[in-house]
């Protein structure tokens, strides 16, 4: 695990000990826990049954978003198929540097589409994640459409403190996400989806 008992997941390849980028420290302003050099994965959760386009978009924990707009009696009644249908997540895989060659100025309103970035993206069914997640305990929030970057990419220590900035002035209190999380373990083979299907971007 690393500082604060965050159980560590699989890592990109990018880090190079010999390069003052991924080992040069970062004054963080508004992250905790944070470290260059690291591999940090980003979700952005949508949903039709959510709060899209509104001040209450972005909340944490992210269940509030993503269900706000159902009452309690109304979520009792959600099939697993209403909520593929209606529940999707886009992931972004980063290593963090300390050059701002790197810098993206927004990354709290979804996937960079830029260039590599979001050009091969991988699309199947999953579930909600995290490290209270494993192979024997499972999500109660499944199924949920899943787009995900297949390419790691390299980002500025500085654009994750800038997300933590906006998180900071959101009108709900983020506060719960300006610390990575811990990563679920590797799915086993037998529990993961049959449906990948693979997007390129132009194509």
């Amino acid at each position: 695990t690393l500082d604060g008992g965050i159980r560590q997941g699989n890592l990109c390849h990018h880090y190079n000990e010999t390069d003052v980028k991924f080992t040069k420290p970062y004054d963080w302003k508004h992250c905790v826990l944070m470290e260059v050099g690291q591999t940090y994965e980003v979700h952005w959760p949508h949903s039709s049954a959510g709060a899209c386009g509104t001040p209450n978009q972005f909340q944490t924990p992210f269940y509030d978003g993503v269900f706000c707009n159902l009452d309690a009696e109304t979520l009792g009644t959600l099939s697993p198929q209403d909520i593929a249908n209606n529940v999707g997540v886009q992931a972004q895989v980063f290593t963090v540097v300390n050059d701002e060659t790197y810098y993206w100025p927004d990354l709290l309103r979804g996937m960079i589409v830029d260039g590599e970035m979001g050009m091969d993206v991988a699309k199947y069914t999953g579930s909600t994640t995290g490290d209270s997640r494993s192979n024997e305990i499972c999500s109660s929030y499944t199924p949920i459409t899943w787009q995900v970057d297949r390419k790691c990419h390299l980002i500025s220590a500085s654009t994750f403190d800038q997300l933590c900035y906006d998180m900071k002035k959101q009108r709900d209190d983020m506060s719960g996400d300006l610390f990575p999380h811990g990563s679920r373990e590797t799915v086993s083979d037998n529990l993961a989806p049959n449906n990948f299907n693979r997007w390129l971007r132009g194509s």
